[in-house]
């Protein structure tokens, strides 16, 4: 074996030769999802010591405005007789739900909590952040509640399993995970024959990525919407226009790393297709508010302003930190989090107008 072998290489191995190659969204479950030997079951890979930072992890003052958003939010929602539910989607080590919950708790909103979660290790350091609340733990959106949602996904998204194909003189050939020649190590190869449900005008060596499991996530929430009223806030790295790309990453400590090595070690992600996304709540007829980017909806919120009163209290080293946060979180460079994350809203079709979002189409 390699010597960057882990112990999900030969469970894939076998499964590879009993049953051939893997598509990328088997292989992506399996090297995140795996029970015993997958990225998020084994680990806490946020922050400075994990393998990346996210918005939440960078400022308080990211959850803080997303948790007044969500209680502006709240407040709008008709009275059903039914307490509507705070849902969180991979809440990571419940940074955000934190920061969230000191707004939400200041505008007096009454809500259950509820956490989407698979992995045993976040679960245990969400359950302690986030005690006094007393969260309800699901593995899936599948087991919410049957009751109005306002529903938070931060970096959900980019982490779900999805299938690729290239573009080939046949047509579109799908993306498969194989055992290398020497059969000690992963290479990607396509299928022989294309996929005949598959029609679009591209060139040749084009990628293709379906993103199926994101969109049958939002349909089923887009659904709930619908029926119950509420609302699902994503905000995550992505495009919102149509196009052909290879967006498919690994990163470990920080850096890129290759996505067939060091299996459940590092995490795998695409960029999330919010055009897609979009599309998949109106067709269960959701209303849309946006996307937009980042930068947007954070100043939109007051970003600014939030700052400027933790300046006033805070040591000179203190203020460098939150300024450097605030240029960090809505760096408008196309590689920058400002304009590369894209903020999303899917609504009941009467609750809009939202606040830091557009009018609802």
């Amino acid at each position: 074996m390699s010597p960057e072998a882990t112990p999900l290489l030969a469970i894939l191995a076998r499964e590879i030769r009993a049953s051939g190659p893997l598509g990328l969204d088997r292989y992506m479950a399996l090297c995140l999802g795996h029970p015993l030997h997958g990225y998020y079951a084994t680990r806490d890979p946020f922050g400075r010591g994990g393998d990346f930072v996210t918005a939440p992890e960078i400022s308080q003052m990211f959850g803080e405005l997303v948790g007044a958003w969500a209680a502006a939010v709240l407040a709008m929602m008709p009275a059903t007789g039914v307490r509507p539910c705070l849902v969180e989607l991979g809440p990571g080590r419940g940074t955000l739900m934190a920061d969230a919950l000191r707004a939400l708790r200041a505008a007096g909103t009454d809500f259950e909590l509820h956490l989407v979660e698979t992995s045993p290790v976040l679960r245990r350091l969400q359950a302690e952040r986030l005690a006094d609340t007393a969260p309800t733990f699901h593995d899936s959106v599948a087991s919410l509640p049957d009751a109005p949602l306002l529903v938070i996904a931060n970096e959900f998204f980019d982490a779900l399993p999805a299938r690729q194909f290239v573009r080939t003189e046949l047509g579109w050939c799908e993306r498969r995970v194989g055992l290398a020649p020497e059969g000690d190590a992963l290479a990607f190869g396509l299928d022989p024959e294309p996929d005949p449900r598959l029609t679009a005008e591209a060139p040749a060596g084009a990628v293709l990525t379906l993103p199926s499991q994101g969109l049958a996530v939002m349909r089923d929430l887009a659904r709930r919407l619908v029926a119950r009223g509420g609302a699902l806030l994503a905000i995550d790295y992505g495009h919102d226009r149509p196009g052909f790309g290879d967006t498919f990453q690994a990163v470990a400590g920080h850096r890129f790393a290759d996505p067939l090595a060091r299996l459940g070690e590092a995490d795998l992600t695409l960029h999330v297709d919010f055009g897609a996304l979009a599309r998949a709540a109106a067709a269960e007829g959701a209303a849309l508010h946006g996307p937009v980017m980042q930068r947007d909806f954070l100043l939109g919120l007051g970003l600014a302003m939030r700052a400027e009163r933790l300046k006033a209290r805070a040591t000179p080293d203190q203020a460098q930190a939150i300024d450097a946060a605030v240029l960090r979180l809505t760096d408008p460079d196309p590689r920058g989090m400002g304009a590369l994350f894209k903020v999303l809203c899917a609504s009941h079709p009467e609750l809009g107008p939202l606040p830091a979002l557009p009018l609802p189409s």
